[in-house]
């Protein structure tokens, strides 16, 4: 986005509005550091698409109510340069035991889905929907609609850590 398409994001979310990130919104928007607050972390690298298991940590949160605690599909799982945990409120992480990570892997800790109220407004994020058949599944679909209709306040859902670091 260009500074003034910025500075109307920006004042939207503090209104009150909602933003709901689908995987590689974490791989834009470097050079703007409210995004990066925004989104709760930035895209690092990822494998070639595989089969994981997310371990489901929240599920009084509407993007994961309707989840197993294991949940198992396949993706293209992103690592990010930061473990966005402390930030956020973590819903989901990967279990890095039960796919090959590569090179940069994350480790014990790999959040993969997320939100917090951010500035007045709410923001929801996941990692999940590189792939076309993500969108086919009936779990994917209701993580996604949970996700969106709670950014949008549409939900309620327990979130919380809104304090901030050095962002990098």
């Amino acid at each position: 986005l260009d500074p003034g398409q910025q500075a109307t994001f920006e004042r939207f979310v503090r209104r009150g509005g909602g933003y709901a990130g689908v995987h590689s919104a974490t791989d834009t928007e470097y050079d703007w550091p409210w995004y990066g607050r925004l989104v709760g972390a930035y895209f690092r690298n990822h494998p070639q698409i595989q089969t994981a298991t997310i371990r489901v940590e929240n599920r009084r949160h509407p993007s994961a109510a309707a989840l197993p605690s294991r949940w198992t599909r396949t993706d293209e799982w992103y690592g990010f340069a930061r473990n966005p945990r402390g930030s956020v409120r973590v819903l989901a992480t990967l279990d890095e035991s039960t796919y090959a990570p590569g090179p940069g892997a994350m480790g014990a800790d790999h959040p993969i889905a997320w939100s917090h109220e951010f500035e007045g407004g709410r923001a929801w994020y996941t990692g999940g929907g590189h792939t076309t058949q993500s969108y086919g599944e009936s779990a994917f679909r209701r993580h996604l609609l949970g996700g969106i209709k709670w950014a949008a306040n549409l939900v309620e859902g327990e979130c919380g850590a809104t304090e901030w670091g050095n962002f990098e």
